[in-house]
């Protein structure tokens, strides 16, 4: 098939304001390779029919919300990581027909932590984590990709932490959770070596203070930016991985995946810094 037939795009519902396709766009083109890259509105009901029913054209999916837990059930192959998260991000086309699916969330998570975040690997690190959806389930593992070995989890009802209580128990790393009305958020922090907020934005406003001093912290929030934690962090000199650099860095796996391409990293990046203004630095390794 004449790579000008090929084809891929994001799957998900609300996706209109997606940056998904300024990256893919972008790196298609400096690939040398006329694709196209779509958006498919889809809830996680429909997903099963529409990936059906797509032809030997599609090279792949980029899946987001609601659908990214359906995505295992729709794939011949899931990856060991995206089994630990519960869910995936990245469908691909297989020669015989079949999909395979992975989790480069986890990718964007690293991302943001190592290259934006500055952290800087060392066995045996705690990290405090805020929130239990599913960019909580990818942090926990790709924090312990990054050798941390113990959490501390704080959600508003402890009850919503089971699916990340399981995937720290697959991955033999110790969680605490802690209910964040009875949380001394300036003790949990001070024993951290990295902080994560994956809450909503506001969530967190009240507890800035205490949670910019981590000596390393993502905020998954980018707009509006600075975050008021992002703005506390900057303020005594650190650095913030954001929801920007996440976005991202899990875009170079799925590109790579798609293609069989080594992602254009520089040129994706910068794609994404002119689509947003250039509000963040976005750095890469």
């Amino acid at each position: 098939m004449a790579p000008s037939e090929r084809r891929a795009g994001i799957v998900g519902t609300n996706i209109g304001y997606s940056l998904s396709p300024v990256l893919h766009s972008a790196a298609y083109g400096a690939l040398g390779l006329d694709w196209t890259y779509s958006r498919l509105e889809c809830d996680a009901e429909g997903l099963p029919a529409l990936v059906e029913g797509l032809g030997p054209e599609w090279a792949g999916l980029s899946v987001t919300m609601p659908g990214k837990r359906a995505a295992l059930t729709v794939a011949s192959h899931v990856t060991e990581r995206a089994r630990l998260v519960g869910a995936g991000n990245t469908l691909v086309h297989q020669p015989d027909g079949s999909w395979h699916v992975d989790c480069t969330d986890v990718d964007g998570v690293a991302g943001a932590l190592l290259y934006a975040g500055g952290y800087q690997p060392t066995p045996g690190a705690h990290a405090v984590l805020l929130g239990a959806g599913g960019t909580a389930l990818a942090a926990i593992v790709a924090l312990a990709e990054a050798s941390i070995d113990s959490f501390a989890l704080v959600v508003r009802d402890p009850a919503s932490a089971a699916d990340a209580l399981q995937c720290a128990e697959r991955l033999d790393v110790k969680i605490e959770v802690h209910r964040w009305a009875d949380t001394d958020f300036g003790k949990l922090v001070a024993a951290a070596d990295v902080l994560v907020s994956t809450v909503p934005a506001g969530v967190a406003d009240v507890h800035v203070e205490d949670l910019a001093s981590a000596p390393c912290v993502v905020d998954v929030i980018y707009h509006p930016w600075p975050t008021p934690l992002a703005a506390a962090v900057q303020a005594r000199g650190g650095r913030t991985g954001t929801g920007l650099d996440m976005l991202l860095h899990q875009a170079f796996g799925q590109v790579t995946q798609f293609t069989g391409m080594p992602a254009p990293r520089e040129v994706m990046r910068d794609a994404l810094v002119e689509a947003t203004g250039g509000t963040l630095p976005l750095p890469l390794a």
